[in-house]
């Protein structure tokens, strides 16, 4: 909590930016529901890509050129593994046959959520960690002070890098949403209708109020997210442990630019078959940078190299070597 009081200048202008664009993106850009374009996904991809850079050049400015590096490698690899969630919208939206029109409005809402579910997380999670540092120890010569939550998510982080080299590609498609827990949860505690009410995600009929099936389409991207965020989370917290304030900074600004990506690649994922090795690679090397870090230290700068440049192969891996297309 200290880096949000020594910076409130920093927390004020990071609040202003994202109230003002959501208000924008809701009540002027998308006041009417419609679907959105590749070149109005483009735009908004690289409005809030540029906003990103633009705040971590005032951390920069305004802290220094380590927090700097911590923002740029959590803000890449939230981005990075908020992918897999790309894959989970089109088979949400395909399940329950959402209107294209009626996409964003799911997302901007999911969006919302997540920005009060990942403020929990993190800064629960920061004053979790403060407080399970075990008394320091000699270990080769060596002070150290291992922390067992750290550990515990490193080792995670380092089985999830592993299963996902080797997970199928179409992991998702056989996915039966109907049984989803958050579609369960909402059978449980509400009526739920079995037609669309245009935007609307509360209707009645025939007297009876029920929830309509963009309501249960929203409620599963919001489980889900919750869901990713087991994996998201952990892997930010290797880059700044101690630091809410770079923490939920940065990965809000990759969560608000994932329903403009959505847009933008959801008919080009097939395209990036072998980004599932980089974020592997990237998962693993997190794992084991948690792991060692009571014994070995990995700057921040070197962390955001390693992330930058597998993110970047794995990219360009992908289109040089495509998938070869099965023959009937």
């Amino acid at each position: 909590m200290d880096h949000l009081i020594n910076h409130p200048g920093l927390l004020a202008v990071f609040g202003i930016v994202v109230f003002v664009m959501l208000l924008l993106d809701l009540g002027v850009f998308n006041r009417h529901s419609h679907q959105v374009t590749t070149k109005e996904a483009l735009i908004w991809t690289v409005v809030w890509i540029g906003l990103a850079m633009c705040f971590s050049g005032v951390i920069y400015y305004y802290m220094d050129f380590e927090n700097f590096a911590r923002f740029q490698s959590a803000y890449w690899i939230e981005k990075a593994l908020s992918v897999d969630n790309l894959f989970v919208f089109i088979l949400v939206f395909t399940f329950f046959k959402v209107p294209k029109e009626l996409h964003h409005r799911v997302l901007f809402w999911g969006i919302i959520g997540a920005l009060v579910f990942r403020a929990i997380f993190i800064f629960a999670g920061v004053e979790i960690i403060n407080k399970t540092y075990l008394p320091a120890i000699e270990l080769f010569g060596k002070s150290v002070e291992i922390n067992v939550v750290l550990t515990v998510f490193g080792i995670f982080l380092l089985v999830s890098g592993i299963k996902s080299w080797f997970a199928k590609d179409d992991h998702h498609e056989d996915e039966d949403l109907s049984k989803n827990f958050a579609v369960r949860m909402v059978h449980k505690f509400f009526k739920v209708s079995n037609d669309y009410d245009g935007e609307k995600f509360f209707t009645v009929k025939n007297g009876v109020r029920m929830v309509t099936p963009l309501f249960v389409a929203l409620m599963v991207i919001e489980f889900t997210d919750l869901v990713f965020a087991v994996d998201s989370i952990p892997a930010i917290f290797a880059i700044a442990p101690d630091d809410p304030f770079i923490l939920y900074t940065s990965n809000i600004f990759a969560i608000l630019g994932l329903r403009s990506l959505y847009f933008l690649l959801a008919n080009f994922m097939d395209k990036f078959s072998k980004l599932k090795y980089g974020l592997a690679i990237i998962l693993s090397f997190i794992g084991i940078k948690m792991i060692i870090s009571p014994f070995v230290h990995i700057d921040s700068m070197v962390s955001l190299i390693v992330i930058a440049s597998v993110l970047l192969l794995s990219v360009i891996a992908s289109f040089l070597f495509p998938p070869k297309k099965e023959i009937i």
